[in-house]
Protein backbone atom coordinates (compact mmCIF):
# COMPACT_ATOMS: atom_id res chain seq x y z
CA UNK A 1 0.00 0.00 0.00
CA UNK A 2 3.03 2.31 0.00
CA UNK A 3 2.31 5.22 -2.41
CA UNK A 4 5.97 5.76 -3.38
CA UNK A 5 6.50 4.50 -6.96
CA UNK A 6 10.00 3.20 -6.27
CA UNK A 7 8.97 1.29 -3.14
CA UNK A 8 6.16 -0.42 -5.04
CA UNK A 9 8.40 -1.29 -7.97
CA UNK A 10 11.51 -2.36 -6.06
CA UNK A 11 9.59 -3.86 -3.11
CA UNK A 12 12.17 -2.39 -0.76
CA UNK A 13 12.24 0.08 2.07
CA UNK A 14 13.81 3.35 0.83
CA UNK A 15 16.66 2.95 3.33
CA UNK A 16 17.74 -0.11 1.31
CA UNK A 17 17.80 1.57 -2.13
CA UNK A 18 21.08 1.06 -4.01
CA UNK A 19 22.54 2.69 -7.09
CA UNK A 20 21.72 -0.46 -9.04
CA UNK A 21 18.10 -0.24 -7.84
CA UNK A 22 17.81 3.32 -9.11
CA UNK A 23 19.30 2.43 -12.50
CA UNK A 24 17.00 -0.59 -12.81
CA UNK A 25 13.95 1.55 -11.99
CA UNK A 26 14.97 4.16 -14.57
CA UNK A 27 15.51 1.53 -17.28
CA UNK A 28 12.21 -0.25 -16.68
CA UNK A 29 10.15 2.95 -16.36
CA UNK A 30 11.66 4.90 -19.27
CA UNK A 31 12.96 7.71 -17.03
CA UNK A 32 14.37 10.48 -19.23
CA UNK A 33 15.51 13.01 -16.64
CA UNK A 34 17.05 13.07 -13.17
CA UNK A 35 16.87 16.15 -10.95
CA UNK A 36 19.22 16.76 -8.04
CA UNK A 37 17.47 18.72 -5.28
CA UNK A 38 18.87 20.48 -2.24
CA UNK A 39 17.72 23.12 0.21
CA UNK A 40 19.87 26.24 0.27
CA UNK A 41 20.21 28.91 2.95
CA UNK A 42 16.90 30.50 1.94
CA UNK A 43 15.11 27.22 2.74
CA UNK A 44 13.79 26.78 -0.79
CA UNK A 45 14.42 23.68 -2.86
CA UNK A 46 17.01 24.16 -5.62
CA UNK A 47 17.25 22.10 -8.82
CA UNK A 48 19.97 20.72 -11.06
CA UNK A 49 18.54 18.97 -14.18
CA UNK A 50 20.11 16.05 -16.04
CA UNK A 51 18.96 14.54 -19.34
CA UNK A 52 19.94 10.87 -19.28
CA UNK A 53 21.91 10.07 -22.42
CA UNK A 54 22.90 6.49 -21.57
CA UNK A 55 23.07 3.94 -18.79
CA UNK A 56 26.73 4.86 -18.32
CA UNK A 57 25.81 8.54 -17.99
CA UNK A 58 23.19 7.72 -15.34
CA UNK A 59 25.73 5.54 -13.50
CA UNK A 60 28.18 8.46 -13.46
CA UNK A 61 25.57 10.91 -12.12
CA UNK A 62 24.58 8.55 -9.33
CA UNK A 63 28.16 7.56 -8.50
CA UNK A 64 29.93 10.93 -8.56
CA UNK A 65 27.25 13.55 -8.04
CA UNK A 66 28.07 16.96 -9.51
CA UNK A 67 29.83 20.26 -8.75
CA UNK A 68 27.76 23.28 -7.66
CA UNK A 69 28.59 26.88 -6.74
CA UNK A 70 28.26 27.05 -2.98
CA UNK A 71 28.64 30.83 -2.82
CA UNK A 72 25.25 31.21 -4.53
CA UNK A 73 23.63 28.77 -2.11
CA UNK A 74 25.10 29.84 1.24
CA UNK A 75 26.22 33.30 2.35
CA UNK A 76 28.99 31.84 4.52
CA UNK A 77 30.81 30.44 1.45
CA UNK A 78 33.07 32.89 -0.38
CA UNK A 79 33.21 33.10 -4.17
CA UNK A 80 37.00 32.63 -4.12
CA UNK A 81 36.68 28.99 -3.08
CA UNK A 82 33.08 28.06 -3.60
CA UNK A 83 32.92 24.68 -5.35
CA UNK A 84 30.95 21.99 -3.55
CA UNK A 85 30.00 18.45 -4.46
CA UNK A 86 26.28 17.57 -4.46
CA UNK A 87 26.02 13.83 -3.76
CA UNK A 88 22.64 12.04 -4.14
CA UNK A 89 21.06 10.14 -1.24
CA UNK A 90 19.41 7.15 -2.91
CA UNK A 91 16.78 6.63 -0.19
CA UNK A 92 15.20 9.99 -1.07
CA UNK A 93 14.41 9.14 -4.72
CA UNK A 94 10.86 9.78 -5.94
CA UNK A 95 9.01 10.48 -9.18
CA UNK A 96 8.29 14.11 -10.01
CA UNK A 97 4.46 14.34 -10.14
CA UNK A 98 4.42 17.57 -12.16
CA UNK A 99 6.52 16.92 -15.27
CA UNK A 100 5.29 15.51 -18.58
CA UNK A 101 8.70 13.92 -19.17
CA UNK A 102 9.25 10.99 -16.74
CA UNK A 103 11.61 12.50 -14.18
CA UNK A 104 13.28 11.12 -11.06
CA UNK A 105 14.03 13.44 -8.14
CA UNK A 106 16.83 12.80 -5.61
CA UNK A 107 17.82 14.90 -2.60
CA UNK A 108 21.53 15.57 -2.14
CA UNK A 109 24.12 16.21 0.57
CA UNK A 110 27.00 18.69 0.25
CA UNK A 111 30.69 17.72 0.44
CA UNK A 112 33.78 19.95 0.41
CA UNK A 113 36.92 19.87 -1.75
CA UNK A 114 38.41 17.14 0.44
CA UNK A 115 35.39 14.91 -0.01
CA UNK A 116 34.20 15.46 3.56
CA UNK A 117 30.66 16.48 4.56
CA UNK A 118 30.36 20.28 4.48
CA UNK A 119 30.63 21.24 8.17
CA UNK A 120 28.28 24.22 7.85
CA UNK A 121 25.66 22.48 5.73
CA UNK A 122 22.39 22.55 7.72
CA UNK A 123 21.72 18.96 6.66
CA UNK A 124 25.07 17.84 8.11
CA UNK A 125 24.56 19.82 11.34
CA UNK A 126 21.32 17.89 11.87
CA UNK A 127 23.07 14.61 11.14
CA UNK A 128 25.80 15.40 13.70
CA UNK A 129 23.25 16.39 16.36
CA UNK A 130 21.27 13.21 15.77
CA UNK A 131 24.36 10.99 15.95
CA UNK A 132 25.54 12.71 19.15
CA UNK A 133 22.17 12.18 20.82
CA UNK A 134 22.22 8.47 20.00
CA UNK A 135 25.87 8.16 21.05
CA UNK A 136 25.14 9.62 24.50
CA UNK A 137 21.75 8.02 25.16
CA UNK A 138 21.62 4.88 23.02
CA UNK A 139 18.18 6.05 21.89
CA UNK A 140 16.63 7.22 18.61
CA UNK A 141 15.26 10.77 18.41
CA UNK A 142 12.13 11.09 16.26
CA UNK A 143 10.16 14.16 15.33
CA UNK A 144 7.30 15.38 13.19
CA UNK A 145 6.34 18.79 11.90
CA UNK A 146 3.00 20.55 11.65
CA UNK A 147 3.06 22.55 8.42
CA UNK A 148 0.62 25.48 8.53
CA UNK A 149 0.01 27.67 5.49
CA UNK A 150 -2.43 30.11 3.94
CA UNK A 151 -4.06 29.80 0.54
CA UNK A 152 -4.56 33.31 -0.86
CA UNK A 153 -7.14 33.68 -3.65
CA UNK A 154 -9.76 36.02 -5.10
CA UNK A 155 -12.73 36.45 -2.79
CA UNK A 156 -15.75 34.19 -3.29
CA UNK A 157 -18.97 34.93 -1.43
CA UNK A 158 -20.78 31.62 -2.02
CA UNK A 159 -20.71 29.63 1.25
CA UNK A 160 -18.39 32.14 2.96
CA UNK A 161 -16.05 30.98 5.70
CA UNK A 162 -16.42 32.45 9.18
CA UNK A 163 -13.78 34.92 10.30
CA UNK A 164 -11.19 33.16 12.53
CA UNK A 165 -13.49 30.09 12.79
CA UNK A 166 -11.90 27.88 10.14
CA UNK A 167 -10.72 25.04 12.40
CA UNK A 168 -11.61 21.67 10.78
CA UNK A 169 -14.15 23.34 8.50
CA UNK A 170 -15.25 21.14 5.58
CA UNK A 171 -16.26 21.94 2.02
CA UNK A 172 -18.08 23.98 0.78
CA UNK A 173 -17.20 26.42 3.58
CA UNK A 174 -13.50 25.52 3.20
CA UNK A 175 -12.65 26.30 -0.42
CA UNK A 176 -9.28 24.56 -0.76
CA UNK A 177 -9.79 21.14 0.76
CA UNK A 178 -9.20 19.61 -2.70
CA UNK A 179 -5.83 21.34 -3.03
CA UNK A 180 -4.80 20.09 0.41
CA UNK A 181 -5.92 16.53 -0.31
CA UNK A 182 -4.09 16.49 -3.63
CA UNK A 183 -0.96 17.81 -1.92
CA UNK A 184 -1.17 15.07 0.71
CA UNK A 185 -1.31 12.37 -1.98
CA UNK A 186 1.69 13.82 -3.81
CA UNK A 187 3.70 14.27 -0.60
CA UNK A 188 3.04 10.61 0.24
CA UNK A 189 4.20 9.59 -3.25
CA UNK A 190 7.41 11.54 -2.57
CA UNK A 191 8.00 9.50 0.59
CA UNK A 192 6.32 11.71 3.21
CA UNK A 193 4.61 9.98 6.13
CA UNK A 194 1.43 11.97 6.70
CA UNK A 195 -0.75 11.78 9.80
CA UNK A 196 -3.60 13.99 8.61
CA UNK A 197 -4.62 17.31 7.10
CA UNK A 198 -7.31 19.84 8.00
CA UNK A 199 -8.33 23.45 7.68
CA UNK A 200 -7.04 25.72 10.43
CA UNK A 201 -8.39 28.67 12.43
CA UNK A 202 -7.30 31.41 10.03
CA UNK A 203 -10.06 32.43 7.64
CA UNK A 204 -10.77 36.00 6.58
CA UNK A 205 -11.28 38.42 3.70
CA UNK A 206 -9.42 41.62 2.99
CA UNK A 207 -11.43 43.54 0.42
CA UNK A 208 -11.38 41.31 -2.69
CA UNK A 209 -8.82 38.80 -1.37
CA UNK A 210 -9.64 35.62 0.55
CA UNK A 211 -7.22 34.00 3.03
CA UNK A 212 -7.78 30.40 4.14
CA UNK A 213 -5.45 28.56 6.52
CA UNK A 214 -4.67 24.83 6.41
CA UNK A 215 -2.38 22.37 8.15
CA UNK A 216 -0.69 19.11 7.18
CA UNK A 217 0.75 17.12 10.06
CA UNK A 218 3.22 14.29 9.65
CA UNK A 219 3.95 11.04 11.49
CA UNK A 220 7.02 10.74 13.75
CA UNK A 221 10.05 9.50 11.81
CA UNK A 222 13.84 9.76 12.20
CA UNK A 223 14.83 13.40 12.18
CA UNK A 224 16.50 13.64 8.77
CA UNK A 225 13.42 12.17 7.09
CA UNK A 226 11.18 14.46 9.14
CA UNK A 227 12.92 17.56 7.80
CA UNK A 228 13.07 16.25 4.23
CA UNK A 229 9.32 15.69 4.14
CA UNK A 230 8.66 19.25 5.34
CA UNK A 231 10.90 20.72 2.64
CA UNK A 232 9.29 18.57 -0.06
CA UNK A 233 5.79 19.36 1.22
CA UNK A 234 6.43 23.12 1.00
CA UNK A 235 7.63 22.71 -2.59
CA UNK A 236 4.69 20.48 -3.60
CA UNK A 237 2.13 22.86 -2.09
CA UNK A 238 3.63 25.82 -3.92
CA UNK A 239 3.71 23.87 -7.19
CA UNK A 240 0.03 23.01 -6.76
CA UNK A 241 -0.81 26.59 -5.82
CA UNK A 242 0.88 27.75 -9.02
CA UNK A 243 -1.24 25.33 -11.05
CA UNK A 244 -4.44 26.28 -9.21
CA UNK A 245 -3.71 29.97 -9.75
CA UNK A 246 -3.57 30.73 -6.02
CA UNK A 247 -0.83 31.87 -3.67
CA UNK A 248 0.62 29.65 -0.91
CA UNK A 249 2.27 31.42 2.03
CA UNK A 250 4.04 29.96 5.06
CA UNK A 251 4.63 33.43 6.49
CA UNK A 252 4.31 33.57 10.29
CA UNK A 253 1.90 36.48 10.11
CA UNK A 254 -0.47 37.45 7.30
CA UNK A 255 -1.99 40.40 9.12
CA UNK A 256 -2.27 41.56 12.72
CA UNK A 257 -5.27 40.23 14.62
CA UNK A 258 -5.60 37.07 12.51
CA UNK A 259 -4.14 33.64 13.22
CA UNK A 260 -0.48 33.28 12.29
CA UNK A 261 1.15 30.16 10.87
CA UNK A 262 3.52 28.21 13.08
CA UNK A 263 5.76 25.23 12.46
CA UNK A 264 5.26 23.13 15.56
CA UNK A 265 7.58 20.18 16.14
CA UNK A 266 6.58 17.10 18.13
CA UNK A 267 9.36 14.95 19.59
CA UNK A 268 9.75 11.52 21.10
CA UNK A 269 12.65 9.22 21.93
CA UNK A 270 12.66 5.46 21.35
CA UNK A 271 14.89 2.64 22.51
CA UNK A 272 14.36 -0.97 21.44
CA UNK A 273 10.98 0.07 20.03
CA UNK A 274 9.79 1.54 23.35
CA UNK A 275 8.74 5.18 23.70
CA UNK A 276 10.86 6.63 26.51
CA UNK A 277 8.60 9.66 26.97
CA UNK A 278 6.29 7.67 29.23
CA UNK A 279 6.81 5.77 32.50
CA UNK A 280 3.87 3.99 34.17
CA UNK A 281 1.39 5.96 32.10
CA UNK A 282 2.91 9.33 33.02
CA UNK A 283 5.46 11.68 31.50
CA UNK A 284 8.89 10.17 32.15
CA UNK A 285 11.81 11.80 33.93
CA UNK A 286 13.71 11.72 30.63
CA UNK A 287 10.91 13.66 28.92
CA UNK A 288 10.85 16.24 31.72
CA UNK A 289 14.63 16.65 31.51
CA UNK A 290 14.34 17.19 27.76
CA UNK A 291 11.66 19.81 28.35
CA UNK A 292 13.90 21.57 30.90
CA UNK A 293 16.73 21.67 28.37
CA UNK A 294 14.52 23.01 25.59
CA UNK A 295 13.16 25.72 27.90
CA UNK A 296 16.66 26.63 29.06
CA UNK A 297 17.69 27.22 25.43
CA UNK A 298 14.28 28.32 24.10
CA UNK A 299 15.12 32.00 23.65
CA UNK A 300 18.24 31.12 21.62
CA UNK A 301 16.46 28.49 19.51
CA UNK A 302 14.42 31.33 17.98
CA UNK A 303 17.59 32.23 16.04
CA UNK A 304 16.96 29.12 13.93
CA UNK A 305 13.18 28.84 14.20
CA UNK A 306 11.97 32.45 13.87
CA UNK A 307 14.10 34.07 11.23
CA UNK A 308 12.26 37.14 9.88
CA UNK A 309 10.82 40.24 11.56
CA UNK A 310 7.19 39.15 11.13
CA UNK A 311 7.98 36.02 13.18
CA UNK A 312 7.72 38.22 16.23
CA UNK A 313 4.35 39.67 15.25
CA UNK A 314 3.03 36.11 15.71
CA UNK A 315 4.57 35.59 19.18
CA UNK A 316 2.08 37.76 21.04
CA UNK A 317 -0.40 37.00 23.84
CA UNK A 318 -3.88 35.55 23.20
CA UNK A 319 -3.03 34.14 19.74
CA UNK A 320 -2.28 30.50 20.78
CA UNK A 321 1.40 31.35 20.41
CA UNK A 322 3.93 31.43 23.27
CA UNK A 323 5.65 34.50 24.66
CA UNK A 324 6.81 33.29 28.10
CA UNK A 325 9.18 30.36 28.64
CA UNK A 326 7.21 27.67 30.43
CA UNK A 327 5.44 24.36 29.71
CA UNK A 328 2.23 22.51 30.52
CA UNK A 329 -0.20 19.73 29.66
CA UNK A 330 -2.59 20.31 26.75
CA UNK A 331 -1.72 24.01 26.97
CA UNK A 332 -1.40 26.11 23.80
CA UNK A 333 -0.06 29.25 25.47
CA UNK A 334 3.32 27.71 26.42
CA UNK A 335 6.64 26.99 24.71
CA UNK A 336 6.38 23.22 25.22
CA UNK A 337 2.99 21.52 25.30
CA UNK A 338 2.42 17.92 26.39
CA UNK A 339 -0.49 16.81 24.18
CA UNK A 340 -2.88 13.99 24.91
CA UNK A 341 -0.99 10.72 24.48
CA UNK A 342 -3.56 7.92 24.89
CA UNK A 343 -2.24 7.28 28.42
CA UNK A 344 -5.60 7.34 30.21
CA UNK A 345 -5.90 3.54 30.23
CA UNK A 346 -9.52 3.65 29.05
CA UNK A 347 -10.63 1.46 26.14
CA UNK A 348 -12.44 4.23 24.32
CA UNK A 349 -12.76 2.33 21.04
CA UNK A 350 -14.52 -0.60 22.73
CA UNK A 351 -16.89 1.84 24.42
CA UNK A 352 -17.67 3.51 21.08
CA UNK A 353 -18.02 0.15 19.29
CA UNK A 354 -19.44 -2.35 21.81
CA UNK A 355 -20.35 -4.92 19.13
CA UNK A 356 -17.67 -4.39 16.53
CA UNK A 357 -14.24 -4.10 18.17
CA UNK A 358 -11.80 -6.86 19.04
CA UNK A 359 -8.91 -5.82 21.24
CA UNK A 360 -5.61 -5.89 19.35
CA UNK A 361 -2.15 -6.35 20.79
CA UNK A 362 -0.83 -3.51 22.91
CA UNK A 363 0.30 -0.59 20.76
CA UNK A 364 3.45 1.48 21.31
CA UNK A 365 2.90 4.72 23.21
CA UNK A 366 2.19 7.76 21.02
CA UNK A 367 3.17 10.32 23.67
CA UNK A 368 5.14 13.29 22.35
CA UNK A 369 6.17 16.72 23.55
CA UNK A 370 5.50 19.69 21.27
CA UNK A 371 7.67 22.76 20.68
CA UNK A 372 5.31 25.57 19.62
CA UNK A 373 7.57 28.55 18.90
CA UNK A 374 8.98 27.98 15.39
CA UNK A 375 7.25 29.14 12.21
CA UNK A 376 7.49 28.77 8.44
CA UNK A 377 10.55 31.04 8.28
CA UNK A 378 12.59 28.47 10.20
CA UNK A 379 15.50 26.51 8.81
CA UNK A 380 14.00 23.08 9.62
CA UNK A 381 17.40 21.36 9.64
CA UNK A 382 18.85 23.78 12.19
CA UNK A 383 15.65 24.10 14.23
CA UNK A 384 15.39 20.34 14.74
CA UNK A 385 19.14 20.10 15.36
CA UNK A 386 18.84 22.79 18.04
CA UNK A 387 15.93 20.94 19.67
CA UNK A 388 18.00 17.74 19.77
CA UNK A 389 20.98 19.55 21.29
CA UNK A 390 18.74 21.35 23.80
CA UNK A 391 17.12 18.03 24.76
CA UNK A 392 20.55 16.50 25.33
CA UNK A 393 21.52 19.61 27.29
CA UNK A 394 18.53 18.98 29.56
CA UNK A 395 19.31 15.28 30.01
CA UNK A 396 22.79 16.30 31.22
CA UNK A 397 21.65 19.22 33.43
CA UNK A 398 22.01 18.22 37.13
CA UNK A 399 18.97 20.25 38.21
CA UNK A 400 16.80 19.56 35.15
CA UNK A 401 13.89 17.96 37.02
CA UNK A 402 13.77 20.87 39.48
CA UNK A 403 13.79 23.37 36.61
CA UNK A 404 11.01 21.48 34.87
CA UNK A 405 8.94 21.56 38.05
CA UNK A 406 9.50 25.31 38.50
CA UNK A 407 8.47 26.11 34.91
CA UNK A 408 5.31 23.97 34.83
CA UNK A 409 1.98 25.78 34.52
CA UNK A 410 -1.66 24.73 34.55
CA UNK A 411 -4.21 26.61 32.46
CA UNK A 412 -4.00 29.66 30.21
CA UNK A 413 -1.05 31.65 31.50
CA UNK A 414 -2.53 34.93 30.24
CA UNK A 415 -5.47 34.79 32.66
CA UNK A 416 -5.40 37.52 35.35
CA UNK A 417 -4.74 35.08 38.22
CA UNK A 418 -1.38 34.12 36.63
CA UNK A 419 -0.11 37.70 36.46
CA UNK A 420 2.32 37.47 39.39
CA UNK A 421 3.70 34.09 38.37
CA UNK A 422 4.04 35.17 34.77
CA UNK A 423 6.39 37.93 35.89
CA UNK A 424 8.85 35.27 37.15
CA UNK A 425 9.27 33.63 33.72
CA UNK A 426 11.78 34.64 31.07
CA UNK A 427 10.28 35.98 27.86
CA UNK A 428 11.03 34.94 24.31
CA UNK A 429 12.84 37.54 22.17
CA UNK A 430 10.65 40.19 20.58
CA UNK A 431 12.70 40.66 17.40
CA UNK A 432 15.39 39.10 15.22
CA UNK A 433 17.86 41.53 16.81
CA UNK A 434 17.02 40.31 20.32
CA UNK A 435 17.19 36.70 19.14
CA UNK A 436 20.72 37.33 17.85
CA UNK A 437 21.74 38.83 21.20
CA UNK A 438 20.49 35.75 23.03
CA UNK A 439 22.34 33.45 20.61
CA UNK A 440 25.55 35.37 21.37
CA UNK A 441 25.06 34.64 25.07
CA UNK A 442 23.97 30.98 24.68
CA UNK A 443 26.01 29.84 21.69
CA UNK A 444 28.12 27.41 23.76
CA UNK A 445 25.11 25.08 24.08
CA UNK A 446 25.02 24.60 20.31
CA UNK A 447 28.76 24.63 19.67
CA UNK A 448 29.48 21.87 22.20
CA UNK A 449 30.93 18.73 20.58
CA UNK A 450 31.36 20.66 17.33
CA UNK A 451 27.72 20.27 16.29
CA UNK A 452 27.13 23.89 15.20
CA UNK A 453 30.34 25.34 13.69
CA UNK A 454 31.37 28.69 15.17
CA UNK A 455 31.31 30.29 11.72
CA UNK A 456 27.73 29.21 11.21
CA UNK A 457 26.71 30.78 14.53
CA UNK A 458 28.55 33.99 13.60
CA UNK A 459 26.76 34.08 10.24
CA UNK A 460 23.36 33.51 11.84
CA UNK A 461 23.97 36.35 14.32
CA UNK A 462 24.99 38.73 11.52
CA UNK A 463 21.98 37.76 9.39
CA UNK A 464 19.51 38.36 12.21
CA UNK A 465 21.08 41.67 13.28
CA UNK A 466 21.01 42.92 9.70
CA UNK A 467 17.22 43.19 9.97
CA UNK A 468 17.81 45.92 12.58
CA UNK A 469 14.30 45.32 13.94
CA UNK A 470 14.94 45.97 17.63
CA UNK A 471 11.86 47.55 19.15
CA UNK A 472 9.91 46.94 15.96
CA UNK A 473 6.68 45.98 17.74
CA UNK A 474 6.64 49.26 19.65
CA UNK A 475 7.38 51.26 16.50
CA UNK A 476 4.56 49.57 14.61
CA UNK A 477 1.98 49.73 17.39
CA UNK A 478 -1.19 51.22 15.94
CA UNK A 479 0.39 51.85 12.53
CA UNK A 480 -1.76 49.62 10.34
CA UNK A 481 -0.21 50.71 7.05
CA UNK A 482 3.36 50.08 8.24
CA UNK A 483 2.38 46.64 9.51
CA UNK A 484 0.72 45.81 6.19
CA UNK A 485 3.84 46.85 4.26
CA UNK A 486 6.08 44.78 6.52
CA UNK A 487 3.90 41.68 6.22
CA UNK A 488 3.79 41.99 2.43
CA UNK A 489 7.59 42.28 2.34
CA UNK A 490 8.02 38.86 3.97
CA UNK A 491 4.94 37.00 2.78
CA UNK A 492 7.01 34.83 0.40
CA UNK A 493 10.31 34.74 2.28
CA UNK A 494 9.24 31.81 4.45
Amino acid sequence: MNPNDLVRFLKKDPAEFTKEDIIHFCEENAIEMVNFRYAAEDGQLKTLNFIISSKEHLDTILSDGERVDGSNLFSFIEAGSSDLYAIPRYRTAFMNPFTEVPTLEILCSFYDNEGKPLESSPEYVLRKANEEFTRQTGAVFKTLGELEYYVISPREDLYPGRDQKGYHTAEPFAKFEDLRNEAMKLIARAGGKIKYGHSEVGCFCNEDTYYEQHEIEFLPVPVEQAVEQIILAKWILRMLGYRYGVDISYAPKITVGKAGSGMHFHMLVEKDGRNLMVEDGKLSSMARKMIAGILDAADAITAFGNCIPTSYLRLVPHQEAPTYICWGDRNRSVVVRVPLGWTCGSDMTRDANPCGYHCAAARPSKQTIEYRVADGSCDPYLTVASLIIASLHGINMPDALKQAEDLYVIGNIFRPEFKDRLATFRQLPASCFESADVLVARRAIFEENGIFPAGMIDNRIQTLKAFNDKGLSEKLYGNTEAIRELVETYIHVA
